[in-house]
């Protein structure tokens, strides 16, 4: 298995990409959400937004938070359309929303030419109390398909995920847990080619490379860039170690 990690904007490097050359598109990018007016969406950083007051961590801000609602849909939507180009007809593109941005981010999707197939949602066990009303504990991965599922695979996955966020090891704000993207990435042909425009700490790559399919990240943060680089680094010396065997 192999990856190429970008650091740098993802619509430019996005556009340098062959077209049909990816097999599968699984994203997280910034949400732009975190509050109930369009100053406290434009105003604050990703920190601000994500990291409670008492979070013992101290983990890296990271660009690209401050959109307001309509340039948000707008930039998505090109990105999603710079995929769609990329990817080889049955490619599945995941993104991962919260509920404020879940309709934007449906619609962005459509806008893009991929065909709509759902929302998952991604449980996490532990969310923080909310007085007066439900916990928020969930966000979402919309997901879609360039032109129709190829369904001559064997494949069946859950419908929703239930995991916590990492805690020990936590290297990103908004970090996924990796056995959920391990399942998320058998999406993607074995030896095919994973791509994620928003790589933040790396880990679809990671569980790409985990499981067998290539990836190509792109990150516009250099410290997190770096940071990701080092762990799939790490990830593809296990996946090879796997494959070739404890030495004798």
């Amino acid at each position: 298995m192999a990856y190429t990690l970008h650091q740098g904007d993802a619509l430019t490097v996005l556009a340098g990409l062959a077209a049909e050359s990816v097999d599968a598109v699984i994203t997280d990018p910034p949400y732009n959400s975190g509050g109930r007016t369009s100053s406290e969406r434009t105003s604050r950083t990703a920190r601000a937004k994500y990291t409670s007051g008492d979070a013992a961590h101290d983990l890296a801000d990271f660009p690209g938070e401050n959109r307001d609602q309509r340039s948000y849909l707008r930039w998505l939507t090109e990105l999603l359309t710079e995929s769609y180009r990329a990817s080889r007809e049955h490619a599945i593109a995941m993104v991962f929303s919260d509920y404020r941005q879940a309709p934007t981010t449906t619609d962005a999707l459509q806008m893009a030419g991929w065909t709509w197939n759902g929302i998952l949602p991604w449980i996490k066990p532990a969310p923080r109390p909310r007085k007066g009303g439900p916990k928020q504990d969930s966000e979402f991965i919309v997901w879609g398909v360039k032109g129709t599922l190829d369904r001559t695979r064997d494949l069946y996955l859950p419908g929703h995920y239930i995991a916590s966020q990492p805690r020990k090891g936590r290297v990103h704000i908004t970090q996924k847990p990796v056995e959920v993207m391990r399942q998320l990435v058998k999406v993607c042909p074995e030896g095919g080619t994973v791509l994620d425009p928003f790589a933040g700490s790396g880990t679809t790559g990671v569980a790409a490379l985990l499981e067998g399919r290539n990836f190509i990240g792109v990150e516009l943060s250099e410290h997190y860039a770096a940071t990701a680089k080092k762990r799939l680094m790490s990830a593809l010396n296990r996946e090879n170690f796997v494959l070739a065997g404890p030495e004798r």
